[in-house]
């Protein structure tokens, strides 16, 4: 027998048979504890998450998620799906319950002449850009290849390209979609529109998507790209500085900064190693001459202590924040939108990075607009299309004795930049303790219209385990 947890809390018996039926049918496989891949399925990139499901199904294909899903109706089972398993919530893994889990599932086809890819959920950002670079394409996507393109993409998705050609989300052209009753359907504009909206930033809460498809343009294979790094102590007027320099920047330029504490990177001076720091981080998707020009000025203000500002490959420029964020730690975030980066915010960000609770933690915050602002609010899900700027705290540490003393930093730090703040969150960055920001915060005017979605596709809320939309009272069920 296999013990299993079910929506409802408690668990039921599932006869071996049954399992074993389940099993003989997939392409894929299952695995109890203590089988070959139970421990890579259940393990994700936040250590802070230590789950044990109580049985794991290792998807294949779309015909193995929607046999998992049946198999989850019947017994009616609490789900977890897990992607990349990326996700800073660990909301890709459950305790006692059954794991989906898509990682397996790694297709993708590049159409050139159409100028889009069909993805699968268990592909990385760094596998979708290692195929499309091939043709020099590529869509928006994060800054981290590791991250998983189904989280990602479900929660809204921006990175360096975003300015230029939008969200990930403004760049789906449809997916498939296996739904809560195991009905796989095709969503985009004009097939189950109402889903394709919802899919669109409103997370896994309609579905599992077993399938993407993406629209391409063209980038790369190189792009100008690379930091500049100051000492903190011309902090003050390196980001004043930097404000006024990314007020009028032409879509294709984007220019983050970070503040950190130095890691032992060779560019870096051996004296600056673990000392606060200024970073910079430059990106041009363009004309190498014409970028060059604009981040002129950026290049030669102030003492700079680096600048490896250059021509890169644009799928190694996607790769060059993964040392920092490697698997393995643990992980808290906090994040706050900016219509503009005011005084007191720079006072209190420059005030916490002189008390960063560990090496690893750093204070993040994008530069925002362009093509993605450009787009009406009720476009998608994902409705913080006035937020300038973005600030996430990647709060980092190895220790689980240090797990107090780093959360208590991240959040006070938190409080005093709320002030600053637009009170908007993207929803890809909530951790496990910010369920109450899902309505308000992450979807605002939009969050009415994902409920009457999810009460129609979802009405039992059977996919849960997610920044969860809960259905509205009074809608009717899908046909």
């Amino acid at each position: 027998m296999a013990t299993i947890k079910t929506l409802a809390g408690d668990t039921t018996e599932i006869a071996n048979d049954d399992v074993e039926a389940l099993a003989a049918g997939l392409r894929g496989s299952i695995a109890r504890p203590g089988d070959p891949g139970y421990e890579e399925a259940r393990t994700i990139w936040n250590a802070m998450i230590d789950r044990r499901p109580g049985l794991v199904v290792r998807c294949r294909g779309a015909s193995d998620v929607v046999q998992a899903v049946r198999f989850a109706r019947q017994h009616d089972l609490l789900v977890a799906i897990r992607g990349g398993g990326h996700n800073i919530a660990g909301k890709a893994v459950c305790d006692g319950g059954l794991l989906i889990d898509l990682s397996p599932m790694k297709g993708i086809h590049v159409d050139p002449d159409a100028r889009c890819a069909r993805v699968e959920p268990g592909n990385s950002l760094g596998d979708l850009d290692r195929e499309t670079q091939l043709f020099g394409l590529a869509t928006p996507t994060g800054i981290n290849s590791t991250t998983g393109i189904a989280g990602l993409t479900l929660g809204g998705g921006f990175g360096w390209l975003s300015r230029k050609h939008g969200l990930t989300v403004d760049n789906l052209l449809s997916a498939d979609v296996v739904t809560p009753d195991g009905e796989i359907v095709r969503a985009s504009e004009f097939e189950n529109p109402d889903l394709f909206w919802a899919i669109r930033g409103g997370g896994g809460n309609f579905g599992v998507v077993t399938s993407f498809e993406f629209e391409l343009h063209p980038v790369g294979p190189e792009v100008l790209s690379g930091l500049v790094v100051h000492r903190f102590d011309d902090a003050p007027e390196v980001l004043d500085f930097y404000r006024d320099f990314v007020e009028e920047m032409p879509d294709e330029l984007n220019v983050w900064f970070v503040l950190r504490k130095a890691p032992p990177l060779p560019f870096l001076p051996e004296e600056i190693h673990g000392e606060p720091i200024v970073i910079l981080a430059c990106f041009y998707a363009g004309d190498m001459d014409e970028g060059e020009r604009l981040l002129q000025p950026l290049g030669a203000f102030g003492d700079r202590v680096a600048d490896v500002v250059g021509p890169h490959p644009y799928a190694g420029w996607q790769a060059a924040f993964d040392p920092l964020l490697e698997p393995g730690a643990r992980n808290y975030w906090k994040s706050h939108n900016f219509t503009e980066i005011e005084d007191g915010a720079l006072d209190a960000m420059m005030k916490y990075t002189e008390s960063l609770p560990s090496p690893l933690s750093e204070i993040f915050v994008a530069r925002l607009g362009g093509e993605q602002a450009r787009r009406p609010i009720e476009s998608t899900p994902y409705p913080h299309r006035d937020a300038e700027f973005l600030m996430n705290v990647h709060t980092r540490w190895e220790d689980p004795a240090d797990d107090e003393r780093c959360v208590t930093w991240a959040r006070e730090f938190f409080d005093a930049t709320a002030p600053f703040a637009t009170g908007g969150t993207y929803v890809n960055f909530l951790t496990e303790d910010e369920a109450e920001r899902v309505p308000d915060d992450a979807y605002g005017a939009n969050y009415a219209r994902l409920a009457e979605i999810k009460a129609k596709y979802d009405p039992d809320n059977r996919f849960r385990l997610n920044q969860n939309v809960k259905p509205a009272a009074g809608v009717a069920a899908a046909d």
